[in-house]
């Protein structure tokens, strides 16, 4: 038996090619141990017997950010126009058609299109928590529950960023549409998220039956949260959590915010204390000059999503900036309009180029990170291909895509419909657009769909 390898589901990867920290490395060897981490990595070495053999592998992507349940929207609100106010309007509707069982179907759903896309982990903005009423369920967390069962279904790493939501604008009580997502309060949210995060500690990840699910929180906006009450949260939370919030991401969020406090966004998160390395700012589309000094001397993650940016038309955000001011870049697939790494990776650089008129604005290592170890580390776990790190990998296959391409470019010419096998925790978990048990993402969709109750405006 290989040494690392004692749990025969768990066996060594050989790569021809893989892309380590940027950098293209020949003839690697991965070798699992039995708790899914990686025991070693060895270049230029020859395959063994038992080993599953590739030809190039990348690092497991970590989506920073999501919403399950806009995947509801995709292909529905697209071709009429508006603007991001608008479509806030569309994705009301969807959530208020769902129930535990439905919210269940549908992220089961989109959690596999994303694990036969790369992305391995992921970061559930989660905040409609209650009865569209507002009223708890009688579990009080059971629409987190269902984002918990539908990862664990699938195999995909879940960081469930419990979000707090208490108002619908500043200084304004949430609206009819908004009820379930508020808990009243910050020490009622505290609560709840206290107990959630207890029933994820009682029920600890078993190797071979699910990857680890770890509970995360999230601010909604300063639109949403006033700023005693971020600063009562930062406070209470402990320093471990990560933390996300939306940032910037409209322009009327800043006016919003100056006008009900005298300060832009970032201002407040700095005024509250929030701004650390543990901290996330999800879009940050508008910030200054300024603000972007502060966002890097803080050393916050910035997690970008470029086609929801360029889907709802929401702007480009200072990638390049915020990197050189200190900040990590990472990636979202945010609404679920499109859920493929590789496409949010070059819309990250291309957004660079569209704004800044030339190629190259990020560097490839840079791509990587924000692919992988960036938005693992954002979501509170490790990331890359090094030993003590998950053993999470993705084959990208040689098509007519790829084929003729520099390994350490096949991130900015690659698609979704490239990936073949997929490795989370050292085991097949995915394979040609397929579960390891043969389920097929679009069927769970469709399952999906018909759990939409009708005449909700989304079925």
């Amino acid at each position: 038996m290989t040494a690392g390898c004692s749990d025969p589901s768990v066996r060594p990867i050989h790569a021809s090619t893989a892309l380590i920290d940027g950098t293209v490395q020949h003839n690697v060897r991965i070798v699992p141990s039995a708790d899914g981490m990686i025991a070693s990595v060895i270049v230029g070495a020859e395959a063994g017997a038992r080993d599953l053999r590739f030809g190039h592998v990348v690092a497991g992507a970590a989506n920073a950010h999501s919403h399950a349940f806009h995947r509801l929207l995709r292909g529905r609100t697209h071709g009429n126009g508006g603007d991001f106010w608008q479509w806030r309007t569309a994705m009301y509707r969807a959530a208020a058609c769902l129930d535990p069982d439905g919210y269940h179907r549908v992220a089961t759903a989109v959690f596999a299109e994303m694990l036969t896309a790369g992305w391995t982990s992921v970061g559930e903005f989660h905040y409609v928590h209650h009865q569209t009423d507002g009223r708890p369920y009688p579990s009080e967390n059971a629409m987190g529950e269902a984002l918990i069962a539908a990862a664990a279904d699938v195999s995909i790493r879940l960081t469930l960023l419990d979000t707090c939501y208490l108002h619908g604008a500043p200084n304004r009580p949430l609206a009819r549409e908004q009820r379930r997502f508020g808990d009243g309060s910050v020490d009622a949210w505290l609560d709840r998220w206290h107990e959630l995060r207890a029933l994820v500690d009682r029920s600890p990840a078993t190797p071979g039956t699910r990857p680890d699910v770890l509970v995360g929180a999230a601010i909604h906006s300063v639109r949403a949260v006033a700023p005693d009450e971020i600063a009562r949260i930062i406070e209470a939370l402990h320093a471990d959590v990560p933390v996300h919030i939306h940032l910037s991401e409209q322009i009327a969020e800043n006016t919003q915010s100056a006008e009900a406090y005298g300060m832009r966004p970032t201002a407040v998160l700095d005024r509250a204390g929030a701004l650390s390395p543990r901290l996330s700012v999800v879009h940050a589309t508008h910030v200054r000059v300024d603000e972007i000094a502060l966002l890097g001397a803080a050393g916050v993650t910035a997690v970008l999503c470029p086609t929801t940016e360029s889907d709802l038309g929401d702007g480009i955000g200072p990638a390049r900036a915020l990197a050189d001011a200190g900040a990590r870049l990472a990636l979202g697939s945010d609404q679920n309009a499109v859920i493929d790494p590789f496409l949010e990776t070059r819309g990250l650089e291309y957004g660079e180029r569209l704004a800044g008129n030339r190629r190259g604005v990020l560097t490839l290592p840079m791509l990587d990170a924000a692919r992988s170890s960036n938005g693992a580390r954002s979501l509170g776990r490790i990331g890359g291909i090094a030993p003590g790190a998950p053993c999470d990998l993705v084959e990208v296959r040689e098509t007519a895509t790829t084929i003729g391409a520099e390994p350490d470019q096949v991130a900015l010419v690659a698609s979704a419909a490239d990936v073949g096998t997929v490795i989370v925790g050292g085991r097949v978990v995915a394979e040609s657009g397929l579960l390891a048990d043969g389920r097929d993402p679009a069927e769970l969709l469709r399952v999906a769909f018909r759990s939409v109750p009708t005449g909700s405006g989304v079925a």
